[in-house]
């Protein structure tokens, strides 16, 4: 049976290996094993049986925003319905803390969709952009759709 959870430092390493498989094809951003550390109260991990299958983060981005971060599934798990557990748990999260909108910047439009997602324009999020995005090398020529669900 899968479970998601909020993830603790024994997860570090599979956490770390997942997002850095995706980085590598530059699909996510890469992340270190510090960083992860760092950010441990904000990852969402789904496991079986001591394995971990798909992760996801939230990151808070203001009173009003935030966003859905490096959501994967490993591929030997994909198409079990994990993604979409690992979304509602941030969304469940993202509604428990109050803030009223949750962003993606995603290439898997029609994934988001399903989830209850709307595409929409990047700058309808000033908060990412000014604090995120203008770090990124993909900056200012980002080909990741934008998408929002309203939590509250």
């Amino acid at each position: 049976m899968i479970e998601v959870r909020k993830a603790v430092l024994a997860d570090v390493e599979q956490v770390f290996e997942l997002v850095n498989h995706y980085a590598n094809e530059g699909l996510m951003l890469p992340r270190t094993k510090d960083s992860l550390v760092l950010n441990l109260q904000s990852i969402f991990i789904a496991e079986e049986e001591g394995e971990i299958l798909g992760i996801a983060s939230l990151a808070i981005l203001g009173h009003d925003l935030a966003e859905i971060r490096s959501l994967g599934v490993k591929e030997n798990a994909k198409g079990r319905g994990i993604g979409k557990m690992l979304v509602e748990r941030v969304v469940e999260e993202t509604k428990l803390i109050g803030i009223p909108k949750l962003i993606s910047l995603t290439y898997q439009v029609v994934f988001f969709e399903k989830c209850g997602f709307e595409v929409i324009q990047k700058t309808e999020m000033p908060q990412k952009v000014w604090t995120d995005c203008i770090h990124c090398p993909k900056f200012p020529s980002c080909d990741e759709i934008a998408m929002a669900i309203q939590t509250a």
